[in-house]
């Protein structure tokens, strides 16, 4: 089998150099009709979503329009953003692959400790392709970055969809479209019902309030931050704050220098959860003497105690809601976050947060 994959990834490959217009679909297999991600499949029930929405098409988070044949039951998840969302779809029995350092993330042990014992097809940086065509998914779900890894299962005959969650909305988007390609439109729209009532409420909580500067800093180095282009920016905001380095644009983490954190002079200062720095790194930086945050005491660390809420998966709203709680706390108290951590948690991945903190 080994052999027949790597024969095909070569051919494939083959091919795709020597294609005169590789952008120009086939015109015997392009599909008749384009679902869009947005609208949903007619249905009168989950039985018949199951029965009646296949073959389908869907335009991914790439733009591209993917074929399914039938309900996808061999699932490969190469983004940890896209396998929390499949536990959370109630998919986890499907996921025959998935990313890379699977054990470093407590959502896995927490919800669907079978997925620690699941074979893994690497990172963005190193995606193992021929370990994910030999588990034989019917469908793999890749970050928009390894749009030529999808391209290459694309031709192997294995549709692959590309996500991109850079933004609360986008992070929704990638929901739907996950739900409508598995058959889970029902519990996607539970889902997003969810999501959407956090953001009502906090919109509504935080009307007419005061927006203080937050700077947001990386898990590697604290002179990392997010720019206006990603997903923590639309975090902050949401969160009732201001993001101090909402005049960068790079769309990924940027380097920036002690006298610039100085000049933007934040009010707070948050931590990615899972920085390899502390709190109290940060307070006794002497680099940082002058700057409000570090004077006033407002650093902390965004809660990992489940998942990443500083990282566009579905839970992240849960991270404005906290954050909202650290820049607002008369509108929007610690009991409010806790409980609705509880609930999302509770009713999508069967445990409860509080007791794991």
């Amino acid at each position: 089998m080994k052999k027949r994959i790597s024969l095909l990834l070569v051919l494939a490959l083959a091919l795709s150099l020597m294609a005169c217009a590789p952008e120009t679909a086939d015109p015997t297999t392009a599909p008749e009709t384009t679902v869009p991600t947005t609208a949903p499949v007619e249905t009168t029930g989950e039985t018949a979503a199951q029965a009646e929405g296949y073959p389908m098409t869907l335009t991914d988070q790439a733009g591209r329009t993917v074929t399914l044949e039938g309900q996808p039951e061999k699932i490969v998840s190469g983004y940890y953003i896209s396998t929390s969302a499949l536990i959370g779809l109630g998919l986890e029995e499907k996921i025959v692959g998935l990313e890379a350092k699977a054990d470093s993330r407590p959502i896995y042990s927490l919800s669907a400790p079978e997925l620690l014992d699941k074979p893994n097809v690497g990172t963005a940086k190193q995606f193992d392709l021929e370990g994910c065509a030999a588990l034989e998914p019917d469908l793999v779900i890749l970050p928009q970055k390894l749009a030529d890894a999808a391209q290459t299962l694309e031709e192997l005959g294995i549709p692959a969809l590309l996500v991109n969650p850079e933004s609360q909305d986008l992070a929704e988007e990638m929901v739907s479209l996950l739900a409508q390609a598995t058959g889970t439109e029902e519990r996607g729209a539970e889902i997003l019902a969810f999501l959407d009532e956090q953001e009502q409420s906090l919109t509504a909580l935080l009307a007419g309030a005061e927006q203080p500067t937050v700077y947001l800093a990386g898990n590697s180095s604290f002179l990392s931050t997010a720019g206006e282009a990603m997903y923590q920016s639309s975090l902050i905001t949401l969160a009732g704050g201001q993001n101090a380095a909402a005049e960068i644009t790079d769309a990924y983490w940027a380097e920036v220098s002690y006298e610039q954190v100085l000049a933007w002079d934040p009010e707070y200062i948050i931590l990615a959860s899972d920085a390899e720095y502390t709190v109290e790194d940060v307070l006794s930086d002497k680099n940082l003497s002058g700057c409000a945050a570090v004077a006033e005491g407002n650093v902390y660390q965004m809660p990992g105690d489940a998942e990443a809420w500083d990282s566009p998966v579905p839970s992240g709203i849960l991270g404005a809601v906290w954050l909202a709680s650290v820049l607002h706390p008369e509108q929007v108290t610690e009991d409010a976050w806790l409980e609705a951590a509880n609930g999302y948690y509770e009713t999508f991945y069967d445990f409860t947060y509080g007791e794991n903190q």
